[in-house]
């Protein structure tokens, strides 16, 4: 699952929780998102101890961003060379 669904999921479901509607809850609310990121997402934020919810989510989708590009960038270079070993190269 994408952060960006992952977060409005999050938000959809805290309406049924009030404790995390209100601002003295904010870094619990932080703590319980983190809680539930990917782990190679939630290891590249978790020493940052963002305690802002909307900086914590966007940040986090920054992240979710660059992990799909190297991925995809890695992929593409994979590919590439499997193709040129095929030449004798």
């Amino acid at each position: 699952m994408y952060v960006s669904e992952y977060s409005a999921k999050f938000e959809d479901l805290c309406r049924f929780a009030p404790h995390y509607n209100t601002m003295e809850a904010e870094e619990d609310k932080c703590v319980k998102f983190e809680n539930g990121l990917r782990p190679d997402i939630k290891q590249l934020i978790g020493f940052s101890e963002f305690r802002d919810f909307p900086t914590l989510v966007n940040k986090s989708r920054i992240c979710d961003k660059d992990s799909k590009t190297k991925a995809n960038y890695y992929k593409a270079a994979n590919e590439k060379r499997g193709r040129d070993m095929g030449r004798g190269k």
